[in-house]
């Protein structure tokens, strides 16, 4: 039984492994070298894709007991890239209606960065019933709200990437567990998150800006 519940967390981990590898690695380049969104995101996919033609060659090894002719091993790295770029477009332009608070917020998402974009989007694939809130703002929506102005936000479309660089998640009625197994899913991923608790209970989810490196 034991070594069955082993064999079976194997798998998962190896299905689970290229998405974290992917937005880790996206995060990654981003805060240590501060270049273009889709460089990042690029440079995530190359990553990503080398894994799953590992993967691939692996079972067409077993399969075969042997790795391959050139041509095979070319077109196994390529199928890769294609999956990883099919995802990553897929995740980044897509979101369903029924993970947003409402229908304003649809042209907020295109304002946020590509990089939390994926990480929502991937997230949903396992929690289907998360709302998003919140995505980018401007100063008077502070206002609008009943909130102090602030000079600086990520929810501010960022100058340097040109992105917001924050969003907030519905916590209401979701449960302790799963709240913090959101909160753990964002901080492995190299986010960093809030618990907000004024206006509405929301968990605040933020990628660093380096216009503003120590906002949250």
């Amino acid at each position: 039984m034991l070594g069955l519940l082993y064999d079976l967390f194997k798998i998962i981990l190896l299905l689970i492994l290229p998405f974290a590898l992917l937005i880790r690695s996206a995060t990654f380049i981003h805060v240590e070298y501060e270049v273009n969104a889709y460089l990042c995101l690029l440079g995530a996919a190359t990553n990503t894709a080398i894994l799953l033609f590992t993967y691939f060659s692996f079972v067409y090894g077993k399969l075969t007991g042997k790795l391959g002719s050139f041509g095979g091993l070319k077109r196994r790295g390529m199928l890769a890239l294609f999956v990883v770029l099919v995802y990553i477009t897929h995740g980044v332009l897509f979101f369903s209606s029924s993970n947003l608070k409402n229908q304003a917020l649809r042209s907020e998402i295109n304002s946020l960065h590509p990089i939390l974009r994926l990480s929502v989007s991937t997230l949903v694939y396992l929690d289907r019933d998360l709302i998003i809130t919140d995505a980018s703002r401007v100063p008077e929506d502070y206002h609008r709200m009943g909130l102090p102005s602030k000079n600086k936000s990520l929810h501010f479309e960022q100058p340097s990437s040109g992105f917001a660089h924050a969003i907030d998640l519905r916590t209401n009625g979701r449960g302790l567990i799963r709240n913090n197994l959101v909160t753990g899913y964002f901080w492995l991923m190299g986010f960093n998150t809030l618990r907000h608790v004024g206006t509405d209970d929301h968990l605040h989810v933020s990628l660093k800006s380096h216009d503003a490196p120590y906002a949250k």
